[in-house]
């Protein structure tokens, strides 16, 4: 008996699985995660000579010729058209920091890039990244209670002692910036600014308008609003441009006349009823306008247009009409005024209109200004920058929206450090100190946790042309005898206790660009596998990021 064994049918023609589209691509492993690492450090690579007193800015060209002339981290990063998945997370980190604290854009991101610069070498090794996690997580923890203890808290009852403490803060900020040379000037009027404001500290309540022209000198703090004047019609020049104390109606309603709607039929047997339809149109008009001069106003502002009609009709009667006022300065009107925006002016009541010391329209650089002065309930501010062009302009806005971020933090969260990398070496010299009390792989990475958070200092000094190593050893030493606000001194190019030079900055903002950091690095070391589908881009459309002929990374 000859018995054949022959492999089943089933086993032989069974079919190869696929689980992805074809054309996917996907890396994995150790190589992947130093991928990330290196498309990381490309970015802060970028950014990093923007750091501290004497960093340098970056011109970041956009599509139709636009440029952007910045050292503002968040500015620089939200321009650069990054497209590496890994790499949009620093992006995203500079973001949160700029919302939440307004400063400290350009640490955050050097601190996430020199944490995995550090963390690099352990992968190589063969370390497992959980475990550089769970090390990084304990030195964040351990380095946001160091921050707790060494932190300075301001007596809030001693309103000199709390205004003094916001200027140096201001000062502090803007330290860094297009407009250093005047941070004094500027540091109090971003001080008068936020003590303006209600406990909320909107900072919607804070307007910030740009004239081109003038020296920065000639910028102008109001305590109220100030607008641009508004499209006109004839008979504006005929109304008075100044008033003391007067009232203030705030509409969202036109008036003017609206023409007919096309294709419209209406079917009259009498030559009277059609004159009474045109002549009712004007008496709707002429009613508006009767009430508004009747509520005894001596200001409309309207969110609509006011029309040549009603700004003719309101010359003649000695009224200031203004038109098409945007809905954030309205807003702010209405705060600093006490009136309320009407959207009738039906039964106009003396309680929904406001009131101001001064009202008056201000030739301003090449632009008329109307200004809201001496406004009893002034809960709202205004500032009006000067200088020699537009993009100068928007580089101070930018530096002047940082100040104001850091000083409502630091009103509202008292306790500060100081600046100039000493916070940075501090932290540094207790972690390295605590890695001696400990066993194991933990001990190495806490120790290159606090070795990465000297990128601060040594960048500082190296982008003020200084040697870095000189510095680092300097500082090192001074902390290690007890020295815990040295930093590095701009000026005489050494070391300094930046804490006597008022070089201070909140405590919230460093802790802020820790955690976001620390929790950015262990993000992307958890990533061991990146997967592509470019059919699937194809399928909805070119990708984003991908127009405006901005550099890509």
């Amino acid at each position: 008996v000859f018995r054949c064994f022959l492999p089943k049918m089933s086993s032989m023609l069974q079919p190869t699985i696929l689980i992805l589209k074809e054309g996917t691509e996907t890396t994995q492993g150790k190589s992947q995660m130093i991928s990330n690492i290196n498309a990381c450090t490309a970015i802060v690579d970028t950014v990093k000579t923007t750091l501290g007193p004497r960093g340098m800015d970056k011109l970041v060209q956009e599509g139709r010729g636009k440029t952007t002339i910045s050292n503002d981290g968040a500015t620089i990063m939200r321009l650069l058209d990054i497209v590496h998945p890994a790499a949009k997370t620093l992006v995203d980190i500079a973001k949160s920091q700029d919302s939440e604290v307004g400063d400290g854009t350009t640490s955050v991101v050097l601190f996430a890039g020199e944490f995995l610069k550090e963390a690099k070498l352990f992968i190589e090794d063969g370390v497992h990244p959980h475990i550089i996690i769970k090390a990084y997580s304990t030195a964040l923890r351990l380095a946001k209670e160091r921050i707790r203890e060494l932190s300075y808290n301001i007596d809030t009852s001693d309103e000199k002692e709390v205004r003094k403490l916001l200027e140096k803060c201001a000062s502090t900020s803007l330290n860094s910036k297009l407009i250093a040379s005047k941070k004094e000037f500027f540091s109090k009027m971003v001080v008068d600014a936020v003590m303006h404001l209600d406990e909320d500290l909107s900072l919607d309540m804070i307007g910030i308008k740009k004239q081109a022209g003038g020296s920065m000198e000639d910028s102008l703090f109001i305590e109220g609003v100030a607008f641009k004047k508004t499209f006109s019609y004839a008979g504006f020049e005929q109304q008075p441009k100044k008033f003391i104390k007067p009232k203030i109606l705030l509409l969202n309603i036109e008036l003017e006349l609206k023409s007919e709607k096309d294709n419209a039929e209406i079917k009259i047997d009498d030559v009277e009823k059609y004159q009474s339809m045109v002549e009712a149109e004007w008496t709707i008009i002429y009613d508006k306008l009767e009430k508004c001069v009747s509520s005894g106003a001596n200001i409309v502002l309207s969110r609509l247009a006011i029309g040549d009609l009603a700004t003719q009709y309101f010359a003649d009667r000695n009224l200031f009409c203004a038109g098409r006022v945007t809905d954030e300065d309205l807003k702010r009107v209405s705060k600093a005024t006490g009136a309320s925006v009407q959207t009738t002016v039906n039964n106009v009541i003396p309680e929904v209109i406001g009131t101001c010391a001064l009202f008056e329209e201000r030739q301003i650089g090449g632009e008329r200004y109307n200004l809201f002065s001496g406004c009893p309930q002034s809960k709202t501010a205004t500032i009006i920058l000067r200088g020699g062009g537009d993009q100068f302009n928007d580089e101070a806005e930018r530096s002047i929206h940082d100040a104001i971020m850091i000083v409502r933090r630091a009103r509202k969260y008292t306790s500060v450090v100081a600046g100039g990398g000493a916070i940075e070496m501090e932290l540094s010299k207790f972690l390295k100190d605590h890695a001696r009390t400990i066993l194991g792989k933990q001990q190495l990475i806490i120790n290159s946790y606090a070795k990465a958070l000297e990128v601060i200092p040594r960048q500082i000094a190296e982008n003020a042309g200084f040697d870095s190593t000189d510095i680092l050893n300097k500082l090192r030493q001074q902390h290690a005898q007890g020295g815990k606000w040295f930093g590095v001194d701009i000026r005489t190019e050494g070391v300094c206790d930046t804490f006597e030079s008022f070089v201070w900055e909140p405590a919230l903002v460093k802790i802020n660009s820790l955690t976001a950091a620390t929790e950015a690095a262990n993000l992307i070391m958890s990533v061991d596998k990146t997967v592509r589908n470019p059919q699937a881009q194809q399928e909805g459309g070119p990708p984003q990021g991908r127009g405006g002929g901005r550099g890509r990374f």
